[in-house]
């Protein structure tokens, strides 16, 4: 492994250097557990959805095939249409804030200086750690109380049929408006440190804009909470019909279906951004830091992104936005100015979440025994999913077994790049229950031994690291790598935490409820209390996320650079 790699750095000709057969072996095994993950856990259910969706009955009748009768009936009826109008309508307040206001927030603060830059991410960072969209929901529901004041009293138009859809999507924009923009955030600075930061910026915009419609097509926490699809059956979803056909029917192959069709979508946007990121060239790599120079004899400083002194006449930066020490004054007030702009507006939108915590509830929703079925199952289910698209990385990305085509091995992955644990939930739940482990704690942990997600941002981060090493492979790719699997494992654990789909399915006993799952019941039920919409993000569980977040930001994101058409970046982040 400490054999030194052939140097690749950007190749003239597009076609990097073909590294040593033993090289390629080890990368095509290094690629076998994600390739055996992904079998197991994506396409085999994949396949049984699409035999289940081909049938009728499910529990409570016998199982018989109907061929496409059950396609005839989800696609000939009012609901689909309008589940899949609804549901891609929700998409539309997100995508936008995205697309819109997370690249001109980067712009503004790349402009603004290294230190207002990494204020804005710090900042927003608290908006990532704290979301939860189970709690989220919970909180605007009290918009409906008779004593509610404030921005949480639009929910009161979720009880009107005719309105409630409308007051839906602004809810969905305004409960999500800071969580997106840090996101976005995240996703679009790198782009502007690359060599081509415009043609970068349009890459990244359109695989934030199919990822957005990928995640609102499989929305189902805040509809669940919010609205339980009605009133009216106004506010259904596609992943609400999917879930009222299989389960609170009993119907196996209508549900079937619809995730059938669901992930039809799916496959064809993971698809589209794979072939995107692939034909751009897309790839990541890591600056390294800064080395502090003295004035030169004219008093400026050396170039930041330059092997030579700046000149006067010479930018020193990306793109000409000027580097270390020349931002102008004008660039930082602008800079702060949009970002006082957007944290007003988050915490505006995000005051129901904000009074509803200072306002407290019943506890019991945060008890000791549902964080651990929360968040053990979380972490580990993160571990072995990342762990495993880690090694497939290294493999395809950072070992090349195809050479400068490498990048093509991660087609067979697309379909499932985005698809969740919702679409396949009809027959992870039926493996579930043939294995009789329903209504377990092992049940519990996330049906998925590969993140697909991962293994694309890894793929790339490798690609990078690979073509621009010159030293041995432990040291130019592993080692460099591994702090961003760490932030993805975080990621992933974070995502698996607010899930309440798949626990719902899958826990029918209280004492195996996760948060989510109990914050969800006491909503339905009459208790009394309101719930503590806090419970889902605890004081340590934000403590310690926050923390790691600001330092992943701080030491290793925000040297991060993403060019596409083989363009260089720069040797050094500002």
């Amino acid at each position: 492994m400490n054999s030194p790699i052939p140097p690749t750095s950007v190749p003239a000709h597009p076609r990097a250097a073909r590294p040593p057969a033993s090289y390629r072996a080890l990368g095509w095994l290094l690629a076998v557990p994600a390739l055996l993950g992904t079998l197991i856990t994506l396409v085999l259910p994949t396949v049984q959805t699409v035999v289940l969706s081909l049938h009728s009955g499910g529990v409570l009748r016998e199982s018989r095939f109907v061929g496409a009768e059950n396609y005839t009936k989800v696609l000939g009826g009012e609901e689909f249409w309008r589940a899949l109008g609804l549901t891609l309508s929700l998409t539309v307040g997100p995508l936008l804030v995205a697309v819109a206001v997370g690249p001109l927030l980067a712009l503004a603060l790349d402009r603004g200086g290294a230190l207002l830059r990494r204020a804005g991410l710090v900042t927003l960072s608290l908006a990532v750690v704290t979301f939860s969209p189970v709690g989220v929901a919970a909180a605007w529901l009290r918009g409906t109380l008779p004593d509610a004041t404030g921005l949480a009293t639009l929910a009161e138009g979720l009880r009107d049929p005719a309105g409630a859809p409308g007051t839906l999507r602004l809810v969905v924009v305004a409960a999500t408006f800071g969580v997106v923009c840090a996101l976005a955030l995240t996703a679009f600075l790198p782009a502007l440190r690359g060599g081509s930061p415009g043609a970068a910026s349009v890459v990244v915009a359109v695989l934030v804009a199919l990822a957005a419609v990928a995640v609102g097509a499989q929305a189902f926490s805040m509809g669940m909470v919010l609205t339980r699809g009605g009133p009216e059956r106004a506010t259904q979803t596609l992943a609400g019909l999917q879930y009222d056909y299989a389960f609170r029917m009993a119907q196996f192959g209508p549900g079937a279906a619809v995730a059938a069709l669901t992930g039809v979508l799916l496959g064809a946007l993971g698809v589209v951004a794979v072939v995107v990121a692939v034909t751009t060239r897309l790839r990541l790599t890591l600056l390294p830091k800064p080395v502090r120079s003295p004035r030169s004899a004219d008093g400026a400083f050396p170039s930041a992104f330059s092997d030579r002194p700046a000149t006067p006449e010479e930018p020193s930066g990306p793109s000409g936005s000027g580097g270390p020490g020349r931002r102008g004054l004008g660039g930082v007030v602008v800079g702060g100015v949009a970002l006082v702009l957007v944290v007003a507006v988050a915490v505006v939108c995000a005051w129901p979440w904000i009074s509803g915590v200072l306002a407290g509830g019943d506890p019991a929703a945060g008890g000791p025994r549902a964080q651990v079925n929360t968040w053990i199952p979380a972490v580990a289910g993160a571990l072995v999913s990342v762990g495993v698209a880690y090694l497939g990385a290294l493999g395809i990305g950072g070992l090349r077994p195809l050479g400068a085509r490498s990048e093509w091995l991660l087609l067979p992955f697309a379909p499932w790049l985005f698809a969740g644990t919702g679409v396949l939930g009809v027959a992870d739940w039926q493996n579930m229950r043939n294995l009789g482990l329903v209504d377990t704690f092992v049940a519990l942990f996330p049906p998925l031994l590969v993140s697909v997600p991962a293994l694309l941002v890894l793929t790339l981060l490798c690609k990078g690291l690979a073509e621009r090493n010159d030293r041995d492979f432990f040291g130019g790719v592993l080692l460099p790598s591994l702090p961003m699997a760490a932030v993805l494992a975080g990621a992933v654990t974070l995502v698996n935490a607010h899930d309440v789909l798949w626990p719902l399915l899958v826990a029918q006993s209280p004492e195996l409820f996760t948060v989510p799952v109990t914050l969800l019941s006491r909503l339905g039920g009459y208790s009394g209390a309101a719930p503590d919409v806090g419970a889902g993000t605890p004081l340590v569980a934000v403590a310690v996320a926050l923390a790691a977040v600001v330092a992943a930001q701080l030491l290793y994101l925000d040297r991060l650079a993403i060019s596409v058409n083989g363009s260089r970046s720069p040797r050094t982040t500002p």
